[in-house]
């Protein structure tokens, strides 16, 4: 869980502003920043150090996130189930900041072109000493509720974890269930099969010789295949008598 609060005071620390960074943790530390509210892009601090008449108000700005673009990082969050699993837990998840860079955004500022300040103090060079107490104070608020971060970036706790729910149901829904059957042509109940396998012999027989694949063998084999009709010729059944002009029917 360091590395957000690390990464956050890098960006700062790197103005080369030591003396007044130095006062800033001290102060910090000895509890001179009064309050310390996160909301949507915005930290507001009331800080009093030691030699100030008064309280003053301290400012840090950022750019919230649109929801087409939280919509795609939870998406990808909840890819993860240990994601989900520790940021339910309270915890910020290891290697969570690759998310944000894989989608081009970073969870905490990393560049002073991201944020904007200001003081009531208007004291100069900026940042100044209680601007400085309270970028350690926010690094300390991440350290003890990570969602803080997610605060200011636009997506609050609840929200944030309600929709990972989601997603991580609908990814258990999808995975669960259980594959469509292949389809069979044979078995589909529409498929009536081949009209020659239909008419022909169960066994397919061979090829005769210069015939085609299919032909039956013998050209009277339709009298057998079909019920005989009720008909007689001179007391002979009709299949009888038709018999021979089947027989001398030329193969094709």
């Amino acid at each position: 869980m360091t590395e957000l609060p690390v990464a956050f005071l890098g960006t700062f620390e790197s103005l080369r502003m030591g003396p007044t960074f130095a006062r800033g943790r001290r102060d910090e530390r000895a509890g001179h920043v009064r309050s310390l509210t996160i909301s949507s892009s915005l930290v507001v601090a009331q800080v009093r150090g030691p030699d100030d008449p008064r309280a003053f108000r301290s400012r840090i700005a950022v750019r919230a996130f649109g929801a087409s673009e939280w919509a795609a990082l939870e998406a990808s969050l909840a890819k993860e189930a240990r994601f989900t699993a520790q940021l339910l837990d309270g915890r910020m998840p290891a290697g969570i900041g690759d998310v944000f860079a894989a989608a081009g955004l970073s969870l905490v500022p990393l560049s002073l072109d991201e944020v904007a300040l200001d003081c009531t103090c208007e004291r100069w060079p900026m940042p100044c000493i209680h601007l400085a107490a309270t970028c350690y104070a926010l690094a300390r608020s991440f350290q003890e509720d990570p969602f803080g971060a997610f605060a200011w970036r636009g997506r609050g706790r609840d929200e944030l974890l309600s929709h990972l729910r989601e997603l991580r149901s609908a990814i258990a829904v999808t995975s669960s269930a259980p594959p469509a059957p292949a389809s069979s042509p044979a078995s589909h109940p529409d498929d009536l099969g081949d009209v020659a396998d239909f008419w022909g012999p169960a066994v397919p027989s061979a090829v005769p010789a210069g015939g085609r694949p299919g032909a039956a063998s013998r050209p009277d084999a339709l009298l057998d295949q079909l019920d005989p009709p009720p008909l007689a010729e001179g007391g002979r059944p009709i299949a009888d008598v038709l018999r021979p002009a089947y027989l001398a029917l030329p193969d094709e």
